[in-house]
């Protein structure tokens, strides 16, 4: 049995536009709220405070499908480097990659099935650092360049889901 979460980005929430399509789309798809984003705690904390949360979620079952936006991704991929065989397959929308430059010593290549969507006119997460990244980390990846932004809304609803999670 598979199971599916959406982790949403730094401030987002689960019940934003992305949660709500994918708990319409896959009933039972996991869309929990994470820590809220506060400017005065640093993206450190507030990343160790959202782990905890969610290894208290993913901890209990095995077989996950992870669908990570933004920091989400960035969230997606370290549960993915520290627990691959709980991993089936990782979807990343735009991930904030670029803080795993330092981890990079402490991932190994991650042969998950990862595919990834990135927006060509992302005015938030370099693409070009985010691929390099990604192509670092990722033994089994399927990177999209894509004609929209950082939201992805546009790629979020052209996209076969259901086909993407199989």
């Amino acid at each position: 049995m598979k199971n599916l979460i959406f982790i949403h980005g730094l401030e987002s929430s689960g019940d934003g536009f992305k949660g709500r399509f994918f708990r319409e789309l896959f009933p039972g798809c996991f869309t929990p709220n994470f820590e809220e984003f506060n400017p005065k705690f640093s993206i450190k904390i507030l990343l160790e405070k959202r782990m905890e949360q969610l290894y208290s979620i993913l901890n209990k079952k095995d077989n996950w499908i992870i669908i990570g936006s933004s920091f989400g991704g960035l969230m997606g991929t370290i549960f993915t480097c520290q627990n691959p065989k709980k991993v089936l397959k990782l979807i990343l929308l735009a991930p904030f990659l670029s803080v795993l430059e330092l981890e990079l010593r402490k991932c190994y290549s991650i042969e998950v099935p990862v595919i990834i969507f990135q927006g060509k006119d992302d005015t938030v997460i370099s693409l070009s650092q985010s691929k390099n990244l990604a192509e670092k980390l990722f033994t089994n990846l399927n990177y999209n360049i894509m004609n929209d932004d950082h939201t992805l809304k546009k790629t979020l609803r052209s996209l076969d889901w259901k086909k993407l999670i199989q």
